[in-house]
């Protein structure tokens, strides 16, 4: 039986699976050391595991990457800031290995469509995966299609409130410097209080802070792209009391603006984690190494949310 391999590259470490869907997922987890190292161990577990089986590949990758199939650089990360990954053939040095088509896309919206498929998405057509760890990403899928246009959302590099008479740490964004992502990813909560952000008590100031930049983001997102549902996932989500604080904020920040029963009176159900936990952007990547077989010419692959069907979105 011919399966999915499935593959989560972020900054730290690329999650690799093969399988044909949740129940039979088999995984391994590597280092994300330099390309070379890191594709080594990548392509010999799929070969080992796979044994000859492999079907195709899907790949939700840190960014920026190159999502327009037209550009020479398509299936690339381009202007990241990890060391000896800038403008890296992701996609072309896995397919090339393993001799097998190759689905492409961000980690967030890998993961978003993975929970459209099997988790906290399903039968929702409009909602947002918003992942907070070492970076910020967000993925948005309105109308049951992910959102991709001019490169792809940068959720984590909106601007947000700065009160630095509250907050005197300047951001630690490279590019933006307070954006939220420099203001709220784990690196910045660690550099504004000394310690890694999981080491932080519960009743720490900082998480109070922590929560209200987050809801200043999702605030912005209810408003401009009205998601019926926001998923919030990543090692800083990773904390029981953030999840009400989160809330309890954006209510605040809405004032009543938003006359829906999701955020009025149902916000439990509305900012949740996903369903999929950890396993949301490699299951994520098995969507779109389904996708890219069964439509060997599509460009870019759109989740149907709740739907085991995809179409395919041509890029102009």
């Amino acid at each position: 039986m011919s399966v999915f391999g499935c593959i989560e590259a972020g900054g730290t470490k690329f999650v690799c699976g093969v399988g044909t869907g949740p129940d039979d997922l088999e995984l391994a987890t590597f280092p994300t050391a330099s390309p070379a190292a890191t594709l080594e161990s990548v392509i010999a577990f799929f070969k080992h595991r796979a044994r000859g089986r492999l079907s195709a590949v899907g790949i939700g990758s840190f960014g920026p990457v190159d999502l327009h199939p037209e550009s020479p650089t398509f299936g690339y990360i381009t202007s990241t800031p990890k060391a000896g990954w800038q403008q890296y053939d992701l996609a072309g040095t896995v397919g090339r290995a393993l001799e097998v088509p190759v689905g492409f896309d961000t980690d967030v919206n890998a993961a978003a469509a993975g929970e459209a498929r099997w988790g906290a998405g399903r039968g929702i057509p409009n909602f947002i995966y918003l992942t907070v760890g070492t970076g910020i990403g967000g993925g948005a899928i309105v109308n049951g299609e992910v959102i991709h246009g001019l490169l792809h959302p940068e959720m984590g590099h909106i601007r947000v409130p700065h009160d630095l008479a509250t907050d005197p740490y300047p951001g630690g964004c490279p590019y933006h410097h307070d954006c939220l992502e420099g203001l709220a990813a784990g690196p910045a909560m660690q550099a504004r209080w000394g310690i890694l952000a999981q080491e932080l008590p519960p009743d720490h100031p900082g998480w109070k802070l922590e929560a209200h930049y987050l809801a200043l983001g999702l605030a912005t997102w209810v408003c401009t792209l009205s998601p019926e549902r926001m998923l919030l996932g990543g090692g800083v989500m990773q904390q029981e009391q953030l999840f009400p604080m989160v809330r309890q904020d954006l209510a605040q920040l809405l004032n009543g603006y938003i006359r829906a029963s999701a955020v009025l009176g149902e916000i439990d159900q509305y900012v949740v984690p996903p369903q999929l936990g950890n396993r949301a952007g490699v299951l994520g990547a098995m969507v779109l190494a389904e996708h890219i077989y069964r439509n060997p010419s599509a460009s870019i692959a759109a989740p149907l949310a709740g739907e085991d069907t995809w179409r395919s979105t041509p890029r102009s």
